[in-house]
């Protein structure tokens, strides 16, 4: 076939190819962030995008197979790689509004699985087309730059080669340079104007049809000044920071009594601070109640470990309320640490290491009085935070009279639920648990030691309290304290569904939140939902 323009030098295929492999990786990565806000960044979300997305490289591989048999001309493999520019350019313009209708449907119409399913058609919807078409790719290029049956293998290898390298670059930029220097929104916009270029310079330089170019050019414009924003929560408009670190979709919002972190989830708070200097009102005041069972107040010397340190609002209640304990975090996203620093007051006092909480573990020697666990990503626990490995090392860490504190971050009833898994695996270690519900949440805290006074331990030195409004607080969890016999459900190394488990939370929650609106379709269809709005 001969070539023309820019195709007169293989090279230039070569680099289709190249580029092609990264712009497929970078959408893969960042379909992942642009859910995560919505769905979390969970294993389940992860491999949806990942199923989802080669499903569409396959059936690309196939058409595009198909299509560089039939036809000659290059100029409709390049015309595809116009359409997936633009449509890649165009996610962060509207792929949160689709995100958010697709959930308004599903929400009302299923019955469980809500994450799955939602997540799954927002990935069909948003990323299936344009990866599709730069699946076509490859087999096309085969077809394009293979002259002889003599070099076809040496040939095939190279633009293996070429896609390969794309595809890792396409890996590492977006992980470690783009998403956290410029964002998701950025990210999606730098690597959709790198396709668009490689088609701008074949129909430049072939005299194609420039239409296609202005008519690229100007959406791509477009794209570019309503897309370039980071703002997932678009409905906010008074959001104090909203941004991305390496691991999460980070937003903080203040008002007249607080400041709030939230995480990955839109909803949710995450870590909170109370500007008068009172109690949180959440899970972390009755996970105060650790140190009491830990005698702080009859020890001169006593050590606090905090795996999941957030922006700090365990450490400063603990450093507020017994300021002579030693205090340690653990926080894997340095960015929730410099936050910290920034909008929640965290002074140079606490010490905080930025390392996987049990990573850390295994680094150090040190034991301690109280460790909590609050290392939360997304949705749940990280499974490898969850198992009784796990957990036996955090009683290789503790002092023989140590207190362990567990948040759990949602409760549920059922049998076989997540929180029921943990507290059975800690059984296997600990020979004394207590829980308590979360009074204003669905969290539950588990205090878990081998002491068997812990709660006449508790009420000494509630005794001694002169905080009134602590020791207010921590009687009533006192008097919610149920005691927990374990059962069989075992968490492993080996074998932790931690995610399939908190799912089913979820759908629990979620029916349970949507059952009046089910009613009102039910019984008065959209009109009654619509005029419950508008009321």
């Amino acid at each position: 076939m001969e070539q023309k323009g820019i195709l007169q030098n293989k090279w230039y295929l070569y680099l289709t190819e190249f580029f092609s492999g990264m712009a497929v990786m970078a959408v893969e990565l960042g379909a992942s962030r642009l859910l995560a806000p919505y769905f979390s960044s969970s294993q389940i979300v992860w491999t949806i995008i990942i199923g989802t997305i080669m499903i569409a490289m396959a059936f690309g591989n196939i058409y595009g197979g198909r299509k560089a048999d039939k036809e000659k001309d290059v100029g409709k493999l390049y015309g595809r790689l116009l359409i997936a520019g633009v449509w890649i350019a165009a996610i962060p313009v509207l792929g949160k509004y689709v995100i958010l209708l697709i959930s308004g449907i599903l929400i009302v119409a299923v019955n469980s699985h809500f994450l799955v399913i939602a997540a799954f058609f927002a990935c069909m919807v948003i990323f299936v087309f344009p990866l599709f078409l730069l699946g076509t790719v490859t087999p096309s290029l085969v077809k394009y730059t293979t002259e002889s049956l003599e070099d076809n293998g040496r040939i095939v290898g190279s633009l293996g080669a070429a896609n390969t390298i794309g595809s890792i670059l396409g890996t590492f930029l977006p992980t470690f340079v783009t998403i956290p220097s410029v964002g998701t929104s950025v990210t999606f916009l730098i690597f959709a104007g790198i396709l668009l270029v490689l088609a701008f310079l074949y129909f430049i330089t072939t005299k194609g049809k420039l239409i296609r170019v202005v008519i690229s050019a100007f959406l791509f414009l477009l794209c570019c000044i309503f897309g370039y924003s980071g703002d997932f929560a678009f409905w906010e408009t008074n959001l104090t920071y909203e941004g991305e670190s390496v691991y999460n979709y980070l937003q903080v919002r203040e008002d007249e009594e607080n400041v709030i972190l939230s995480t990955n989830v839109l909803f949710g708070v995450q870590s909170i601070l109370k500007k008068d200097g009172s109690l949180s009102g959440l899970y972390y005041d009755y996970a105060m109640a650790a140190p009491m069972m830990a005698d702080v107040q009859n020890k001169a010397s006593f050590e606090i470990l905090i795996l999941g340190m957030g922006t700090g609002t365990y450490a400063t209640q603990c450093e507020r309320y017994f300021p002579s304990v030693g205090i340690e975090g653990v926080e894997i996203d340095e960015k929730i640490t410099e936050l910290s620093e920034k909008y929640f007051g965290r002074s140079g006092k606490k010490k905080v290491t930025t390392y996987d909480g049990r990573a850390y573990l295994q680094a150090v020697d040190k034991k301690y009085d109280v460790i909590m666990v609050d290392a939360y990503q997304d949705i749940t626990i990280p499974f490898q935070m969850s198992s009784v490995e796990f957990f036996r090392m955090v009683k290789e860490h503790l002092t023989e009279d140590g207190v362990m504190v567990v948040n759990m971050n949602m409760r549920g009833e059922k049998k076989g639920n997540i929180n029921e898994y943990l507290s059975d695996t800690i059984g296997q270690v600990f020979s004394e648990i207590y829980t308590a519900d979360a009074e204003l949440s669905t969290n539950r805290e588990l205090f878990a030691s081998n002491r068997k006074d812990m709660l006449e331990v508790l009420e000494e030195n509630l005794a001694m309290e002169e905080d009134e409004a602590l020791k207010g607080m921590l009687s009533g969890v006192k008097s919610g304290l149920r005691k927990y016999s374990p059962g069989n459900c075992i968490l492993t190394d080996d074998q932790a569904p931690v995610e399939l488990l908190g799912m089913r939370v979820i759908d629990d929650i979620i029916q349970s939140e949507m059952r009046y609106y089910k009613d009102l379709i039910a019984k008065e269809g959209i009109s009654g939902l619509l005029r419950e709005f508008m009321e």
